[in-house]
C-alpha cells in the first residue's frame, strides 16, 4: 500500500511557498515523502533533525518546560521561518514548519505518545496538536500518522486540499489558528514605517517613542557609536536610541538577512529602532519631538542644497522637520586631519535655530565603520 500522499505533496511542490522544517521526536517521515516526490527542491530550503534535547534547546534559546507542546512548536515555526525568510532574504513566501513528538521506543513511556506541530507564514501561525491512543500502532505507525499530518498542515498553509487522518478512538486532534504578523516582514514588504526591538531582540509593532536619535548603518556598531550615544544622553538628559534604516538615499536596501545580521550586534545590549526613512525630514514625520544626534559629516552632507534639488526644497524639508518639533545635536569629527565641529560649518541663518554642538570636551572619538571595514578588508 502506497502510504505517500503524492498527489496533495506535488500540488504543495505547486505553490510558491519555500520551507524550512525542524522535527524532534518524529516528522523523518514527512521530509522522505517530500523529497520523494518530484518538485521537492522548490520547496525545502532546509531540514534540521533535533533528536538531542540539547539541540532543541540551541534552537529556541532556552530549555523549554515541556518539549513536547504547543508552545514548543510554535517557537520552532518561528524560528524556521526566520531562518527560511534569511535563505530567501525574504524575496519568497516562506514558511517555517515544526514538529515536536513523543512517540513508541524500546521502553515504556509514562506520558502520553503524539505531536504538536506548527506552521507560520509570517502572518499567521496554525498550531495542531495530536494525541495518539497508546498500543494502538507500533512505532512505524504514530510515525506514519504524524508525519500525514506534518504534511497536511503544509498543505493547509499554502491552500492545498489533503487527506484527512484515519485515527483510533480516543485520538483527538486540536487545531487552532492565531494572527501573528512578524514585524520584520511587514517592515521589510513596506507595510509598516517602523519597528522597535527590544533589548532582547524582539521585534514589536508598537514601543515608546523616542526622544532623541542616533541613526546609521551599524556595518559594524563600533566603540564611536556607543560612546556618542552615552554622551549624548549625558547632555541632552534623555536615553538616545539607535536608529537603524533599512533604506538608503546612496545605498542598495538591507534585505531580510542582513537586517537580522545587524540587529545581532545589539542584541541583549541596547533596544534598537528600525525604520523605512532614510530622509531626517520622513524621521521627524515618523518620531515628532525628537532630537537626531549626528556627526560633522552628516551635518553637511544634509544642508547641501544638492540633496534637495536646490536651495528652496532644502528649506522646505527643514521648515517640515521644525514644524514637528526636531533638532540637531551634532557631535565633531576628524576631516581631512582636522577635528571639525558644527562651528566650522556654514549654517544658513534659517537653519541655525535646528542645531546645537555636543562638546569635544563630552564627546571625541576618531573612529569610523569605514575604517573599520577597510581594517578587516570587509
Amino acid at each position: 500500500m502506497n502510504l505517500i500522499p503524492t498527489e496533495t505533496i506535488a500540488a504543495i511542490h505547486d505553490t510558491p511557498h519555500r520551507l524550512v522544517f525542524e522535527f524532534a521526536g518524529a516528522g523523518s517521515l514527512a521530509l522522505y515523502w517530500l523529497h520523494s516526490v518530484p518538485g521537492s527542491s522548490r520547496t525545502v530550503l532546509e531540514a534540521t533533525d533535533r533528536y538531542a534535547a540539547t539541540s532543541l534547546t540551541d534552537l529556541i534559546g532556552k530549555t523549554p518546560e515541556k518539549f513536547v507542546s504547543a508552545d514548543t512548536a510554535r517557537i520552532m515555526a518561528e524560528m524556521a521561518y526566520r531562518r527560511a525568510m534569511r535563505l530567501t532574504d525574504g524575496a519568497a513566501a516562506c514558511l517555517g514548519v515544526a514538529c515536536t513528538a513523543a512517540i513508541a521506543t524500546d521502553r515504556a513511556k509514562r506520558g502520553a505518545h503524539g505531536c504538536s506541530i506548527a506552521v507560520y507564514d509570517g502572518t499567521t501561525m496554525r498550531a495542531f496538536n495530536l494525541t495518539l491512543a497508546k498500543g494502538a500502532r507500533d512505532r512505524a505507525g504514530e510515525e506514519q500518522v504524524i508525519s500525514l499530518l506534518i504534511i497536511r498542515a503544509i498543505a493547509s498553509a499554502c491552500g492545498v486540499a489533503a487527506p484527512d487522518l484515519a485515527l483510533e478512538p480516543p485520538e483527538t486532534l486540536e487545531v487552532d489558528e492565531e494572527t501573528r504578523p512578524d514585524p520584520l516582514t511587514l517592515l521589510v514588504q513596506g507595510d509598516v514605517e517602523d519597528v522597535f526591538i527590544d533589548i532582547d531582540g524582539h521585534a514589536h509593532l508598537k514601543g515608546t517613542p523616542p526622544v532623541a536619535l542616533l541613526s546609521g548603518s551599524f556595518n559594524p556598531l563600533h566603540a564611536g557609536h556607543e560612546q556618542l550615544a552615552q554622551a549624548a544622553a549625558a547632555f541632552l538628559r534623555v536615553p538616545v536610541v539607535f536608529e537603524l534604516p533599512i533604506l538608503n538615499a546612496d545605498k542598495p536596501p538591507l534585505g531580510y538577512a542582513e537586517l537580522e545580521r545587524r540587529l545581532e550586534q545589539f542584541r541583549g545590549r541596547y533596544p534598537v529602532v528600525l525604520s523605512r526613512a532614510p530622509l531626517f525630514v520622513q524621521k521627524a514625520n515618523l518620531f515628532p519631538g525628537c532630537t537626531f544626534v549626528i556627526g560633522y559629516d552628516t551635518a553637511i552632507r544634509i544642508i547641501d542644497p544638492r540633496y534637495y534639488d536646490g536651495e528652496a526644497g532644502r528649506n522646505a524639508a527643514f521648515a517640515a522637520i521644525a514644524a514637528h518639533g526636531c533638532t540637531f545635536l551634532v557631535a565633531g569629527r576628524i576631516k581631512d586631519g582636522v577635528f571639525r565641529t558644527l562651528a566650522d560649518i556654514d549654517l544658513p541663518a534659517s537653519l541655525r535655530p535646528l542645531f546645537r554642538e555636543l562638546p569635544e570636551r563630552i564627546f571625541r572619538v576618531d573612529l569610523s565603520s569605514s575604517a573599520i571595514r577597510n581594517a578587516y578588508g570587509t
